[in-house]
């Protein structure tokens, strides 16, 4: 091919690249840089825009995964809901949504294994219960990050067998108060936006 077909071939190859530069059919950086992020790991904690960040606290599930099931009615009505329920299957790994240190891990009628975090600054206490068990090294004092290994999801407590979910509730605290002790906060709306209160 003479000098000439080459640069025509150039030319039509530039003019079809900006063409598809311009359509859905072309990839721009933004289009590649979303298709790496929806393969990289569920767990990587969101930009905090206020208070400290918070992540999904089950291994795999998107913030879009959520639902809104606090305040729906419990044991016929008798109570409601105060939490996020996050189904998985059996055994996924449930990870602390912030950092703290585990205050308490306990065995109750409804919460069946449940494990208490409380945040550095003594202000929130994270709950995680319905687990099949505690991950490694777990024990009362231990200080984690957001998305260390806290457990497993199960079926434990009030949850029904087979309706494995971890049932994730938040507490706003005083310094002073116990584990036991604090004012339930819905805790979906602050999941779905990555971050607690400022």
């Amino acid at each position: 091919m003479s000098r000439v077909g080459w640069w025509v071939l150039g030319v039509i190859a530039v003019a079809v690249a900006a063409f598809l530069s311009m359509t859905s059919f072309g990839l721009s950086a933004v289009r590649i840089r979303d298709s790496i992020r929806a393969v990289e790991p569920r767990v990587v904690a969101a930009p905090s825009r206020g208070g400290d960040a918070l992540i999904v606290p089950v291994a795999g599930i998107a913030r879009g995964d959520l639902r809104d099931d606090w305040g729906d009615p419990r044991e016929g009505g008798t109570r409601v809901h105060h939490g996020t329920d996050i189904p998985a299957p059996a055994r996924t790994m449930v990870v602390a949504a912030a950092a703290g240190t585990v205050e308490k891990l306990f065995h109750s009628v409804r919460g069946g294994t449940t494990l208490y975090v409380r945040s550095r600054d003594r202000r929130w206490t994270y709950y995680y219960a319905h687990l099949a068990g505690y991950a490694a090294n777990i024990r009362e004092g231990s200080t984690v990050k957001a998305g260390d290994p806290l457990g497993y999801v199960g079926d434990t407590g009030d949850a029904g067998v087979g309706n494995f979910h971890l049932h994730f509730g938040l507490t706003r605290m005083r310094p002073e108060e116990h584990w036991w002790q604090g004012e339930d906060i819905d805790p979906y709306p602050l999941l779905a936006a990555g971050h607690l209160p400022g």
